[in-house]
């Protein structure tokens, strides 16, 4: 019998409705391959991919351009702390769709995000090592479970030209209260307050998401300070924080360690930027069949349905503003750490996984490059698995 539970409950494409389902292709880059990126159709084909030197440092996504923007991990960085070898990056790509690489930048300390902007310029994440004063002024977390070489290691957030001269940086000990955003008792001290998104405001302002201390912040870009604070009474160990249209937050809030609960479930939800009430949430009509510990995604998709990524488990689904499966995609490719050089986490993750950091869906319009696949692929029929009717309809 198959010993894989992933396995014994079906891969690849799961179901679909075509009456609801946006149009488009979904990207995805499988976290334990030598650096595999895939764009997948609504009919769960592979459509086109990217073979790239660096296993995944996250993620990838498409620019405006039709260029891949993609987040490698460093060949050469250092080796702060065990779980530094899951998240870190490093090598920040622009390629074309033949493979080719446009431009590269590299900062051996950047982690999980990065935004390839319009002009050319990046923003992302990175760290410090703090001295042991600024160390030890951050409070709560695992009782002396700093780096190896008992250094706390704080975040940053920098702007950088498109010929890699910093234009703008941020530091978390330097704008961040210690006593407000404390270590989740849970959580090593080894990284504060972990940064695991970062996202350019319409109004120039700074959005991020800290794991470690569950909070979404917005960070004004001309003093530093913190403008706006989700705390840990709405997010537990949150993902993915981004602007929509209306200036609301859509967060992809995973639930370890939520406050007054003690079933652990994973939602999405979109707050308001005015009184940061919940204004739309997605949770599975079983909440706890919905749940990721750690990385996940949300994505809204220009016809008001959200793609979101239940990203341990390599699970892609898509809902409606009703809250509505009308897709649903399992990750079939499996692998683990080994020939990685990632021997510090072997051990933590010993097992082949599908996992996802997150994925994202674009249109047709999006990938002028991928036309005629489109049109080949776009007539594959499938079937509507959700209502079961026997009936085939076209995916896109």
């Amino acid at each position: 019998m198959e010993q894989s539970t992933l396995h014994r409950r079906g891969l690849g494409l799961r179901g679909i409705d075509a009456e609801k389902i946006s149009p488009g292709y979904t990207l995805l880059a499988h976290l334990t391959s030598p650096g595999t990126i895939k764009l997948v159709s609504n009919s769960g084909e592979e459509v086109h991919r990217w073979n790239l030197p660096y296993r995944p440092g996250r993620h990838a996504q498409i620019l405006k351009n039709g260029n891949l923007a993609y987040n490698g991990v460093h060949p050469d960085a250092p080796r702060l702390f065990p779980l530094w070898q899951k998240y870190r990056g490093g090598v920040m790509m622009e390629v074309d769709p033949s493979g080719k690489i446009v431009s590269e930048h590299r900062d051996p300390l950047a982690h999980h995000d990065q935004h390839h902007l319009e002009n050319g310029e990046l923003l992302y994440t990175t760290v410090e090592g703090l001295d042991p004063e600024s160390g030890a002024s951050v409070l709560g977390g695992i009782p002396n479970s700093e780096a190896p070489d008992r250094t706390v290691y704080g975040d940053c957030i920098k702007h950088v030209s498109p010929s890699g001269a910093l234009l703008w940086t941020w530091k978390a000990i330097d704008h961040l209260d210690p006593k407000i955003f404390k270590l989740q008792p849970h959580y090593p001290r080894e990284h504060w307050p972990l940064i695991n998104s970062v996202y350019p405001l319409k109004d120039g302002n700074i959005l991020a998401s800290l794991r470690s201390v569950s909070a979404v912040v917005i960070i004004s870009r001309e003093t530093g300070d913190v403008i706006w604070h989700l705390d840990s009474t709405v997010v537990a160990q949150q993902h993915c924080a981004s602007e929509l249209e209306d200036g609301s937050i859509l967060i992809f809030d995973n639930g370890t360690f939520r406050h007054h609960e003690s079933a652990t479930y994973s939602r999405v939800i979109q707050v308001s930027r005015t009184d940061k009430s919940i204004v739309w949430e997605y949770r599975d009509p079983h909440p706890m069949t919905f749940f990721t510990p750690f990385m996940g995604g949300a994505q809204r998709l220009q016809n008001g349905n959200t793609l979101i990524t239940e990203a341990a488990f390599g699970r892609i689904f898509e809902v409606t503003e009703k809250k509505e499966i009308v897709w649903e995609y399992v990750n079939p490719d499996f692998a683990d750490y080994t020939g990685l050089d990632a021997k510090e986490i072997e051990g933590y993750f010993g097992y082949p996984a599908n996992a996802l950091f997150r994925a994202y869906k674009y249109t047709p319009k999006e990938l002028p490059w991928l036309k005629t696949t489109a049109t080949k692929t776009s007539t594959s029929r499938v079937w509507n698995l959700f209502f079961g009717t026997g009936k085939t309809q076209d995916s896109e």
